[in-house]
């Protein structure tokens, strides 16, 4: 389940590694964060009811369709508080992001929604903050990570 907080907060430490962690997506199927090693990796905490996320959620749809191909992983991870799974499921038929139902780890919401995370590709939280992006934002800081080489 999601942890809280003030534990997210206390393990989940920018410019530091990021703790392991274990998505259960919408489908059943499972991504550890071991399996992303190389990847420039976004965990999106959003809910159905939140109007910034709302508008976040096309613009990083658009977003990991462009850039995906350049080692890009983008997960929204639904709150507790919002639509059960199996209402969930049309509006995630239609995007590209996976979408988790459920992360196993130290990552929660951070005081307000959405709630994103960067892990870069040598598995390094780059970014911990609530609060929507806006284009400009994923490219300042997205492209460096997405240049950087695999380690």
């Amino acid at each position: 389940m999601i942890a809280t907080a003030s534990a997210a907060a206390a393990s989940v430490k920018m410019g530091e590694p990021a703790p392991p962690f274990e998505l259960t997506l919408i489908d059943g199927s499972k991504v550890r964060s071991v399996d992303l090693h190389g990847q420039v990796v976004v965990l999106n905490f959003w809910a159905t009811w939140c109007g910034p996320c709302k508008a976040e959620l096309p613009l990083l749809d658009s977003y990991y369709r462009i850039r995906k191909d350049n080692g890009l992983r983008v997960f929204a991870v639904a709150t507790e508080d919002s639509l059960p799974a199996f209402k969930l499921k049309p509006l995630f038929a239609a995007m590209t992001i996976p979408s988790a139902r459920r992360i196993k780890g130290p990552f929660a919401v951070m005081g307000a929604l959405p709630t994103n995370y960067i892990i870069d590709r040598a598995g390094v939280v780059r970014y911990a903050k609530a609060g929507a992006f806006d284009l400009n934002e994923l490219n300042t800081l997205l492209v460096p990570l997405l240049r950087e080489p695999a380690p």
